[in-house]
């Protein structure tokens, strides 16, 4: 419970003390207004403030922008990725080009020649090594490069084969996959970015900015507090000798010094629980002390530029028996 809220509690316990319930109802209390802490969505320095405190906002509207250049470094390289995977895959839609055929034709024709004159080699070491002429460490060698240059024309052989037949349906999918991957990617980091603006979620009035230019808050860091537009509402306290009577939908009447005519209003909520429970309160005795917080809600179009935190007093009118 606010400490500024327990004078007041203490005033309207005495008020109900000094009334018959039957006849008023009355609770006293302050005008609040809905509070939104706006948070920082990442780390990153206070590039801008907008805004003042005070400054009446709008819907959309930025009140503080973050540093971006990080972000803006990783959107750009997650943009080359996704233009890397949607080439590949009209690449593979599109088929191989036939100047891509013709130079794979040209390597694996080269391969065949290599492989015949290692053919040759490995023919004539046998043949020395037979006579007694050469080593075994040379024909080792001459099967080795045979060995090698066989393997380079079946990787060439296999390259052309693959680009003539064109690509299968399972490499396209996979292709398509990569480009939806890259996609999201992209999208997150850019969603990322915008949230470094900070912007009004509604109608209002800043009351605080707690962190100064070139600063950085931490994520999850109130960066702005507004108050919203609108009426405000009574935050009253309830003694619990009435609770009973009051309930949501109530119809009500506020006063507020330095107006000649009471608002109307209608209770919003009130609270299930008290607003402050002594374990000895709940005795027969103690538990009129029981206090229950209510709001109320000014429906008067007077109250829309009342200011927020004054001393109200709220009368309820009883319901009928």
């Amino acid at each position: 419970m606010h400490l500024r809220m327990l004078p007041l509690l203490a005033i309207a316990a005495v008020g109900f003390a000094c009334r018959d319930p039957a006849q008023q109802l009355t609770a006293v209390g302050t005008l609040e207004r809905e509070r939104l802490e706006l948070i920082a969505e990442a780390p990153e320095p206070i590039a801008e403030i907008l805004v003042r405190e005070g400054d009446r906002v709008t819907t959309g509207q930025v009140l503080i922008r973050l540093d971006d250049a990080e972000f803006k470094a990783q959107m750009a390289q997650a943009a080359g990725a996704r233009d890397r995977a949607q080439a590949r895959l009209a690449e593979l839609v599109r088929g191989t080009r036939p100047e891509r055929i013709a130079e794979a034709r040209a390597t694996l024709a080269g391969a065949d020649g290599a492989l015949v004159s290692a053919r040759r080699e490995l023919d004539r070491a046998r043949s020395l090594r037979q006579r007694g002429v050469d080593t075994q460490s040379r024909l080792d060698l001459a099967q080795a490069q045979y060995d090698g240059a066989l393997g380079q024309r079946d990787a060439a052989r296999a390259v052309l084969d693959a680009m003539e037949a064109g690509a299968t349906t399972e490499e396209i999918d996979q292709a398509r996959a990569a480009v939806a991957e890259a996609t999201a990617a992209l999208s997150a980091i850019q969603i990322r970015t915008q949230r470094l603006l900070v912007r009004a979620p509604r109608d209002g009035q800043i009351d605080a900015l707690p962190f100064k230019l070139g600063e950085r808050p931490p994520t999850g860091g109130v960066v702005a507090v507004m108050l919203a537009a609108g009426a405000p509402y009574a935050r009253v306290f309830v003694p619990e000798p009435v609770r009973v009577r009051i309930k949501a939908g109530v119809a009500a009447t506020v006063h507020v010094d330095g107006l000649d005519r009471r608002l109307a209003a209608r209770v919003r909520t009130v609270s299930h629980e008290a607003a402050f429970t002594p374990y000895f309160a709940l005795t027969e005795r103690d538990r009129s002390r029981l206090s229950y917080v209510a709001e109320v809600d000014l429906t008067d179009p007077e109250a829309h530029e009342l200011p927020t935190g004054i001393p109200v007093q709220v009368t309820f009118e009883p319901p009928h028996e």
